[in-house]
């Protein structure tokens, strides 16, 4: 056998997209589309069972191709999706190329809040702007390390985990960043007890900063790949309340 040959039948798990999978798909009868494929073996992955069990149970009844080539293809498919599946990967089904995404304009941050509050339509605008402006980014997140060290200090004395420390860190650079970019007089450094539970009542925050304090954290929950547990949720859920609390009364000239 030439090496060519053995290559091509090699056996390989490897996912080709959603539209090879779903002509496959209707090739073998099974009345399923790639969509509710992924759902039922990301269900499937939840529960704990294996793709021994997971994969048969897509068909009503065996699969048959006009050839074994179609039937390897096949298999390989729907085992490259599972191995996506099991580790976490995003995985697009959409046909046809990504849009490409619209370049932002450097050097136009979002209109400034003060002196009022920031709203829903500011947080967007930021964190759009943070995630385009690469320069941007890097000054504020210099600016954040230079003027928010104690409250770093505190934060690596907090003994979370690294997934816990990361999210939270992260998390309050870019709280950090929107008040710089929307608070024109800037934001001074707060205390290291900002973050640590007196028990006292913590003042009031903007709805819009909460909220997108609260969704970060949902994700941060729920991510497939290093989800955080139920017990440093809670830890970094308190720090990060505190945190941004501390931040926004921080406010210089307010």
């Amino acid at each position: 056998m030439s090496r060519s040959r053995s290559k091509q039948m090699e056996f390989v798990h490897e996912f080709e997209g959603a539209q090879v999978l779903d002509g496959l798909l209707e090739l073998a009868g099974v009345p399923h589309d790639s969509l509710t494929v992924l759902s039922h073996m990301r269900q499937a992955h939840a529960e704990g069972r294996p793709s021994s069990e997971v994969i048969p149970s897509l068909f009503e009844r065996e699969p048959r191709f006009e050839s074994p080539e179609l039937a390897r293809r096949f298999f390989q498919n729907l085992l490259g999706l599972w191995d996506l599946v099991q580790e976490g990967k995003q995985i697009r089904l959409e046909d046809g190329p990504r849009p490409p995404r619209p370049k932002k304009q450097k050097g136009e941050p979002p209109p400034a809040f003060a002196p009022g509050e920031p709203d829903s339509a500011f947080v967007e605008a930021a964190w759009r702007y943070l995630e385009d402006d690469e320069k941007a980014r890097t000054r504020l997140h210099d600016s954040f390390e230079n003027r928010q060290d104690s409250l770093l200090g505190e934060l690596d004395a907090a003994g979370l985990t690294d997934e816990g420390y990361a999210v939270a860190r992260h998390l309050l650079f870019e709280l950090h960043a929107m008040l710089e970019l929307g608070w024109p007089r800037g934001v001074a450094g707060v205390p290291p007890e900002a973050l640590r539970g007196t028990g006292t009542e913590l003042p009031p925050v903007p709805t819009a900063l909460a909220a997108y304090a609260d969704e970060a954290l949902f994700e941060a929950e729920h991510d497939e790949e290093h989800p955080l547990a139920s017990e440093e949720l809670t830890r970094v859920r308190s720090l990060v309340t505190r945190g941004v609390a501390a931040l926004w009364g921080a406010r210089k000239g307010k």
